[in-house]
């Protein structure tokens, strides 16, 4: 075997073994090719060029490849044959790569070249294209605008060849004409954006699931693939302990209470995450349960009266009306009897009392009489609500945030609404700050600067607690 032979097995070998998931070596000939992320620094940002200036942080852009066929007399006389592509460099860009890539042959002739490239592409590339961050990128929307230049336009903030790049003149073109071996790798009608975000995300996925993490509930180290992490506080519990935890919350019916397990983090589980962890049935009350309470939570939605239906209906603005998708029930929004147009409702809110009070005091002929004209489930329910009313508006006050009806029990004004988990003040209504609710009781300027115990029974508690402890 011939000394230049040699040194490609070698070389081949080597590149194998140090990149054996990035390196894929040719069957039919002396070569291959190998796949290079390039480093880039923390924050690195991507900036889409457009009417509204939008960053998107990224820590990995797609690689350039690296395809190359060893000839007979290399590393003794001749380079290696290669070819440069990329999915986000301009091929001004990936031309003056090549001929920095002959440069250092040239500087290492005689010698075994490919892990000097692979160093340069992987380490040196961004200084040398003088790309920094953020980095630039051209959507395109028109074939007409597709035919212009290429994909990214990071070439503006200082590339060898941006001369080639700028638009000074539509004619003007660099002096030196794109090398045959810078290849796109990417149809330059496409959209580069989600080809780079999607690229990240997969890296980041890839890295999570290969790093070990310490589940802060069984306290046991894990790799990240059998782990989950909350998408906003970045804390990260094994799948085992979640997935028991998910089950418990949604057969209690707390679906919107999957919060991060870490004390006082608000972040929440995304419906994604809980599909991977839980059983179809238990995600379908899950889903089915996440959907009601939400539309609980719409002002423009209410649902179709009859019992044996009971669809979600969406009201439009400035009507009273309501069609069921499903019964096509056309109904009063107000009154929930049917559409009367603009007649008054049978049962205006104002009403039920008097009603109500009516209904209880009437003779048993009366009474059949108000059942008839109004339905005896119509009375039924008009006297449930109107108790409910009364006893409601003497004791409890609604969320500000999402109009549950909260009672106060004991404790102090601080209030946490049971449906949305928003905290806010008893005594004003005011929504309070997530991070420090009780700022809002120690501001000077505040109206309830200091009564964060007012009409609290300070000493009734306190006999409480001594008989208990008697």
């Amino acid at each position: 075997m011939s000394q230049d032979k040699a040194d490609q097995e070698d070389e081949l070998l080597a590149l194998a073994s140090i990149y054996e998931d990035e390196f894929h070596r040719a069957d039919s000939a002396q070569g291959g090719e190998i796949q290079l992320c390039v480093k880039l620094p923390p924050d690195f940002k991507v900036v889409v060029k457009g009417e509204k200036q939008i960053e998107y942080k990224i820590s990995f852009l797609p690689p350039l490849v690296l395809n190359f066929e060893l000839p007979e007399d290399y590393p003794s006389t001749n380079s290696p044959i290669f070819t440069v592509s990329s999915k986000w460099m301009s091929r001004g860009q990936m031309s003056a790569l090549c001929r920095r890539l002959d440069e250092l042959w040239e500087e290492n002739q005689g010698c075994v070249v490919l892990f000097t490239w692979i160093q340069f592409l992987s380490e040196d590339v961004l200084d040398f294209l003088s790309i920094q961050s953020p980095l630039l990128v051209s959507r395109h929307e028109s074939k007409a605008s597709s035919r212009k230049a290429d994909h990214a336009v990071a070439g503006e903030v200082g590339s060898p060849c941006d001369s080639w790049e700028k638009k000074k003149t539509k004619k003007k073109k660099c002096e030196t004409p794109p090398d045959p071996r810078a290849v796109l790798s990417l149809d330059t009608r496409a959209d580069l954006l989600p080809h780079l975000l999607d690229f990240d995300q997969a890296q980041r996925q890839r890295v999570f699931d290969a790093t070990p993490f310490c589940c802060a509930i069984c306290l046991t180290e894990k790799r990240g693939a059998t782990c989950l992490c909350f998408k906003e506080c970045q804390h990260v519990y094994c799948k085992s302990c979640m997935t028991e935890y998910f089950q418990i919350q949604i057969r209690d019916g707390n679906v919107q209470c999957l919060n991060c397990p870490e004390p006082k983090c608000s972040s929440v589980a995304t419906p994604m995450q809980v599909k991977q962890l839980v059983d179809e049935e238990l995600f379908a009350r899950y889903d089915r349960l996440l959907l009601q309470s939400s539309l609980d939570l719409m002002a423009d939605v209410v649902y179709c009266p009859r019992h044996a239906c009971g669809t979600a209906v969406m009201v439009e603005p400035d009507s009273t009306m309501g069609i069921c998708s499903v019964c096509q029930y056309a109904f009063c929004t107000l009154c929930k009897m049917g559409y009367h147009g603009v007649s008054h409702c049978k049962i205006p809110a104002e009403e039920l009392r008097s009603l109500r009070d009516e209904y209880l005091s009437a003779t048993a002929e009366a009474k059949k009489f108000l059942e008839q004209r109004f339905g005896k489930r119509v009375i039924q329910k008009a006297v449930e609500e109107s108790f409910s009313r009364d006893w409601l508006n003497d004791n409890a006050k609604c969320c500000p945030y999402c109009g549950t009806n909260i009672q106060k029990v004991d404790g102090c004004n601080k209030m946490t609404c049971t449906s949305c988990r928003h905290y806010f003040c008893w005594l004003c209504l005011g929504l309070l700050n997530k991070a420090n609710p009780y700022s809002h009781f120690n501001n000077p300027h505040s109206p309830c600067y200091n009564q964060l115990f007012h009409g609290v029974d300070l000493d009734e508690d306190e006999a409480l607690w001594s008989d208990e402890e008697d």
